[in-house]
Parts: C-alpha cells; structure tokens; sequence
C-alpha cells in the first residue's frame, strides 16, 4: 500500500514516517501545499494523510483542489486546531477521516486501517463509469449499457483500481501489490495476464501498454 504524508513539521513527519515504514507502508513525504496539489492528483496513492496547517498553500484549500479535480482517493485530515468548525469544513470539502494532534500512533494506525478497508469495499462511491463501462461495486458486476460482463473476483478488483485511477500510469509491481493486498505472492506476471482478459473482455483499447512504465486505463472504448 503506498501512502502520501504532507505534513511541514519535521520532528513529526519523521516519527510517522518511521511509524508507517514500520508497519509495512510506502511512503511519499511532502511538506509545502503547492507540491501536494500536483503530487496527489498524478500519483497513485492508497490514502493520503494531510495536515491543514501547510506553507504553501493551506491543507483545506489542496483538499478542496483534489476533490474538484475528481480525486477519490481517501484522506485523513491532522490539524493541530482543537476547532469544531475547522473538523466540519474538512469533511465538508471531501476529508473521509481526522486527528486531532496530539494522536497516539496506533489510533492513527487504526484510522488508516479502518479507512483502507472502506476503499477497498469503494463506502463512498459504489458506482464508477469510465470508458461506456458501468462498475457497480455492491452487486459486484459490470455493464456496458444492457450487457454485463463477466469477470472474475480478480479481474473486478483491477478494473476497479483501474477505474479509480483512470489516466495514470500505474506499475505492475503497483497493481500486483493493490491486487494480493498483502498475500506473500505477488507475481506482476499475472497482472499481465489479468490486463490481457480484461482487453478481451472489454476492448484492447481501454488499457494501454505503456512500455517501461506499465498500464494506463485511457477511458476509450475499443
């Protein structure tokens, strides 16, 4: 799982990233808003962690950019404010979860668990259309206008993770990680050949092959 921390104070951002290396994640580490902008909106990212009180440009206002953007990754908001209304304005601009510091590390820890799970089972957003295709995550199955298309448990949870992060390059050793989710074996070859059966099954157009880099779901219907 690969997670991105944005947070300007030192002293703490080292003892999370230490925390959260620990504990089996990847993890990215920006300290100005500016630079988080850009960097959550074109990296693929399991969960972001972002403090509110950034240089730069302030952690609401990148929460409120992302979301308009069409971000759907999961954020947990830290803010050192003890503001009820400042809580508020975070989740109505798009925050899944918050801390308030100072936080133990295993409630953090718990809250990133928490909120990897409701991703993974997509709580928020039960429905995704890209490319013609209609992905309905609580009846497990997809369409293209009145057909459904079968796929199997693995090739659903790819085109998911395709879907979610639609337009951006994505590694196979990424999406073997996102796939076994943890399991001891991650083969990138069998992402190849999941890619493969979902190209058959929907269109060798919607993902493409980006050589060196890995795959690109581009939304296009073949």
């Amino acid at each position: 799982m690969r997670l991105l921390l944005v947070e300007d104070h030192v002293p703490l951002a080292d003892e999370l990233l230490a925390s959260l290396t620990r504990q089996g994640y990847a993890v990215d580490w920006l300290a100005d808003g500016r630079d988080a902008v850009y960097q959550g909106a074109s990296e693929p990212y399991d969960l972001i962690i972002l403090d509110l009180g950034l240089p730069g440009k302030p952690g609401l206002e990148v929460l409120q950019e992302w979301r308009q953007g069409g971000l759907v990754t999961p954020v947990l908001i830290l803010t050192a404010r003890g503001s009820w209304a400042e809580r508020i304005e975070g989740l109505k601009a798009g925050a899944d979860d918050y801390l308030t510091k100072p936080f133990h590390p295993e409630e953090l820890q718990l809250r990133i668990q928490a909120l990897l799970r409701r991703a993974r089972g997509l709580a928020n957003q039960p429905q995704l259309q890209a490319a013609g295709l209609h992905l309905d995550e609580s009846r497990q199955c997809v369409s293209r206008g009145e057909q459904v298309v079968e796929l199997t448990a693995a090739e659903f949870r790819l085109l998911r993770y395709f879907m979610m992060h639609a337009g951006q390059i994505l590694s196979k050793s990424h999406l073997a990680e996102h796939l076994y989710d943890g399991e001891t074996e991650r083969d990138s070859n069998v992402i190849e050949v999941h890619v493969n059966h979902l190209r058959r099954k929907l269109g060798r157009e919607v993902i493409e092959t980006r050589r060196g880099q890995g795959y690109r779901f581009t939304g296009s219907a073949a």
